[in-house]
This record gives structure tokens, sequence and C-alpha cells, in this order.
């Protein structure tokens, strides 16, 4: 007898990671898709998939079919689904055939957007399917109170968008989002090095930079770290040395840009959750929280207290595995 599992997705655009209940998470590829040109079929996905960025030859074409967080390409993003959920079935040791999925979306998708993800999961082999906004389930996997009537405010910094949304009572009092995460400070950096030193960079190599010399803009001891690439005027392998105040100079504007989010947020706060907010503060999950310096930045922009939530990388995808069991509850008060 086969049971119907419970499963939750956060498809977020740089990783996809699955939540099961019995096991927390069972899965973390990157949303990375190796096809061949020629036939269109599905050579790799996940991390085989990403080794192949910038490496792979004219047969093999690399697609990324999650574009700030919602879906560019269908049908390659139904068929890494079933991939991974194959994947997920092999690391439970059972068949998962037809698992309960809770998915999560931007809160800022529209309607086809939504439906595209659900369809695309449903097509994917899902019994049901249910979609939860990003900045609740990141609530909900940040260990927040989120069904209670205080303001908690979680700030996601993913790979396409980053989502700010304050919470109270289960839904979400007031949000927004803007299209730049980990993938924008990583094309900073690309071109920030194209322009000041005539030398082309992939964006695997800006990542690594972004992780071990990256801040945000606050006082730090300047790091430098040397770095290969493509010199344009020669088109010869050469190494610059970047400094990690060059660094902060390039993620300056998109920086700017999620702490104008976060703002923007606050102001549309209702007068009674702002006292909240001054004592709980704000708390940081996904990938681009990790950027050094991030924390300390925010806070002395906001003066309110900036907390990181307790494993930022997987807040989302325990977040939508959680609410499932929160979907239980509320259904039976439905009843």
């Amino acid at each position: 007898m086969f049971s119907s599992l419970d499963i939750g997705i956060d498809l977020g655009t740089a990783n996809i990671l699955v939540y099961t209940k019995s096991k927390g998470i069972i899965l973390n590829e990157p949303s990375v898709v190796a096809m061949d040109t020629k036939t269109g079929k599905v050579i790799a996905i996940g991390e085989e998939a990403k080794l192949m960025i910038g490496k792979a030859p004219d047969s093999i074409r690399i697609v990324r079919p999650l574009k700030d967080g919602v879906i560019a390409d269908f049908d390659v993003t139904t068929e890494l689904l079933r991939m991974i959920m194959q994947k997920a079935a092999k690391q439970l040791g059972t068949s998962l055939r037809k698992p309960n999925v809770m998915v999560c979306t931007p809160s800022g998708a529209t309607s086809v957007e939504r439906r595209a993800i659900h369809d695309a999961v449903k097509t994917s082999g899902a019994k049901t399917v249910h979609l939860i906004e990003e900045p609740v389930a990141a609530a909900i996997g940040a260990d927040l109170p989120v069904s209670e009537p205080v303001a908690s405010v979680i700030v996601d910094i993913g790979g396409g968008t980053t989502e700010v949304g304050i919470i109270s009572f289960g839904g979400v009092v007031s949000s927004n989002t803007v299209k730049v995460a980990g993938d924008r400070m990583d094309e900073d950096i690309i071109h920030y090095v194209r322009k000041h030193y005539n030398v082309l960079i992939g964006d695997r190599t800006a990542e690594n930079i972004k992780k071990e010399i990256g801040y945000a803009l606050t006082s730090h001891k300047t790091e430098t770290m040397d770095v290969r690439g493509r010199d344009i005027m020669t088109g010869l392998p050469k190494t610059v040395n970047l400094s990690s105040t060059e660094i902060q100079e390039a993620l300056k504007e998109s920086l700017s840009a999620i702490l104008e989010c976060i703002r923007a947020t606050l102001e549309d706060c209702p007068p009674e959750l702002s006292g909240d907010i001054v004592d709980q503060g704000v708390v940081l999950s996904g990938g681009g929280s990790l950027l050094k310096g991030m924390q300390q930045w925010l806070s002395e922009e906001m003066s309110v207290p900036v907390h990181m939530a307790p494993n930022p990388l997987e807040s989302v995808a325990v977040g939508t595995g959680r609410s499932l069991v929160m979907l239980d509850k509320l259904d039976k008060i439905a009843r």
C-alpha cells in the first residue's frame, strides 16, 4: 500500500528544495537544466547541470527555467520538477506516488504566473497542489509567530527576487517584491570587472567573488582575491586582483534597491503593528542575506533590530512543508 506523502517545494530561481515532515530537507538542487539541442532531451539537472555552465559544447544548452521566482519555460520546468520528484522518492526509499504538494509563489506573482506554477507541479505528478506566498512560508520556516496578532517582518533575499512581507494573523498585511537579489549582484560584479579591467568573467566566478569578498555597505578590513578571466582586448586569459571595497562599490545600487523595498513595505504598515516591529525587528532569510555585513548594515540603516533566520537557505522550504500541517488544522476548523 502506498502512503500519500506531504511534501513542501521551494521553487527558487537559484535552487529547488524539497522538504518532508519525517526527514526535513531531502533535496537541495540548483534550478538548472542541461538539454541536448538536437533532440531536446534533458541530459542533466541540478548540480550536475550547474557544473556545465560556461563549459558545455554547442550541442548542450544550459537552461534556467525559473526567472525572478516564476516560470519562464513551462515545459522545461515540468520536466525538472518530474525528475526532482523522482530523486526525492529515491531519497525516501519509497514510491512518491501522487504526493500532496505545497509550493511557494512570489507575493507579487500574477494569477497567470500562479496558475503556471500550479499546473507545472500538477503535471509532474502531484495529487493535490496548494500555493503559499513566499513571505508567509519564509516566516513559518523561520519560527516566527505568524498566526498571532503580532507583526512579523520577513525579508527573503533569494536568487531572482527579494520579498519583504509583514505578516499578522497568518496573512500578509503589507508586502513588496523587487527583482533584485543574488543573481543581480552576480551581474553587477561581472559588469564592474568588465568596465574597470576589460576582463570577462563567468557567472560562477562572479558568485565565488560575492561569497569570498562581497560585503554589504559597512566598514570592514579590506580583503583581496585573484580572479581569472578573459582579456577583452587580447582574447587571452588574464588574472586581476580585486578588493572587497571594489565589490562593495559594484553592489551599491542593488543593495540600495533592496533597502528601498524594505522601507516601502514598512511605510505601508498599519500604525498598530509598527510598535511590534520596533520591538521584534526584522528577520532575514534566503541565500542573499548571507552576504557579509548584511545584518549590521540593514540594522544601522533602519534603526530596528535585524535577526537572521535559524537556517536562511532553507526557511522557505521548511515553511512550505510545515504549512501543509497547518492547512489540515485550517480545513478541520472550516469543516
